[in-house]
């Protein structure tokens, strides 16, 4: 079964954002496995360990655990269904005269959705693999240099991407900072951190000490370029908005700092758990707590911004709930997923870790109860847009917005 745009609308990169977005959500579902059931001695849940939980769980147990393994499943085929049709999209497009213009443009960064999307690629095969095929995990430290590997062709593939766009922008110029009002731009960094993020998982489970430096020293080069070049992009998009106006298609990006952070902060505390783990390097429970609070903190400071911004321009019931038609509205779908990810780390290793709420207590399980919400409001949002957006058959004519 083949998707379709609906009728009238230019294909963009920015459809990769669907693709993204299942995979994210990959991730969420994960996340009940990683928490919320007993894997000791692993970091992670894997087959072996999640079936006996299944089996000797209590009824609660058994249909969270069905209830995570189910949304893997949906939303990696999901993911892998919509990264094949965007790279077939993408190749046709690619020899298109639409192409020709595209790169000589601000939007030329959006191009960054594509190695944003084969990361998480990496990232949501390394989950499907551990849940789904059984023995996978005690192979595990064989597999992690193929991971580094396939995140170094990934990472190639992204800074080719950026050095064509930054380095004809700084060289020719011609980047119009007017149309620069959104944080459109951090699209292209948040791909750096994704990759960042792959690397730290080699750091924080390998066993390999050269590999675990290696891809600590890898890591720690993409998250920083990231930070480093984010800050640069806050700055022009914050300035550009304020003068300019925040352009009401692309409000959404106010919210990419939400994911951002996520990817950031998973990175970095995976990099300093692998010193804790290789290394003896202790990091205490309180410097933990602090360190995920302070990020968790920035996400719901720009939650709050971007909510505001979106609310005062009609933006959901315009171009998610109405009929106009903006790719960039999968933008939505990673802060729900982040907001989630990055909220269990804050209640498990952050207030459990602390001693201040007790591991599967009642008090624990009602934290979850917002996340949940959060978490159903996100997969309805995706399919929303997919079936608006991507049909498996051409669909009658739209309001078609061109993306800025």
């Amino acid at each position: 079964m083949k998707y379709a745009r609906a009728k009238g609308a230019p294909y963009t990169p920015i459809y990769f954002l669907s693709s993204l977005g299942a995979g994210g959500l990959v991730v969420s579902f994960f996340m009940y496995l990683m928490f919320l059931t007993p894997h000791k001695g692993s970091p992670i849940p894997y087959f072996n360990t999640i079936v006996p939980a299944f089996q000797n769980g209590s009824i609660p147990m058994q249909a969270m655990i069905a209830v995570a393994v189910i949304g893997i499943i949906v939303f990696a085929f999901l993911h892998f269904k919509t990264l094949l049709w965007n790279v077939s999209e993408y190749r046709k497009w690619k020899n298109t005269d639409a192409y020709s213009v595209f790169v000589k443009g601000n939007n030329e960064s959006q191009l960054m959705a594509m190695p944003l999307a084969f990361a998480m690629t990496v990232n949501m095969s390394f989950i499907v693999g551990a849940v789904l095929v059984p023995g996978l995990w005690e192979v595990a430290q064989y597999l992690f240099p193929f991971a580094v590997i396939a995140f170094l062709v990934t990472a190639y593939y992204a800074l080719k991407i950026f050095g064509d766009f930054f380095g004809r922008v700084l060289t020719e110029g011609g980047f119009d900072c007017a149309k620069n009002n959104s944080f459109g731009q951090m699209l292209s960094v948040f791909a750096f951190a994704m990759i960042g993020v792959g690397f730290s998982a080699t750091t924080a489970m390998s066993h390999n000490i050269p590999l675990v430096i290696t891809a600590f020293f890898l890591s720690a080069i993409f998250i920083m370029a990231a930070v480093v070049l984010g800050a640069i992009f806050l700055v022009m998009g914050f300035r550009a908005m304020m003068e300019h106006a925040a352009e009401k298609e692309t409000t959404p990006t106010l919210w990419i700092i939400i994911p951002f952070i996520t990817v950031v902060g998973i990175a970095i505390f995976r990099m300093f758990k692998s010193l804790d783990h290789n290394f003896g390097v202790e990091w205490a429970n309180g410097s933990i707590f602090s360190f995920l609070m302070m990020l968790f903190a920035i996400q719901l400071v720009f939650g709050f911004l971007g909510f505001v911004v979106m609310k005062r321009v009609g933006y959901y019931g315009h171009y998610v709930s109405g009929e106009a038609i903006s790719p960039g509205a999968f933008t939505l779908i990673c802060p729900g997923v982040s907001i989630f990810v990055f909220a269990n780390f804050v209640i498990n290793p952050g207030l459990a870790g602390l001693g201040v709420v007790d591991q599967l207590s009642y008090v624990h399980l009602a934290l979850y109860v917002p996340l949940v919400l959060v978490q159903i409001k996100t997969v309805m949002t995706y399919f929303r847009l997919n079936n608006k957006m991507l049909h498996n058959e051409p669909s009658a004519p739209a309001s078609i917005v061109p993306a800025e």
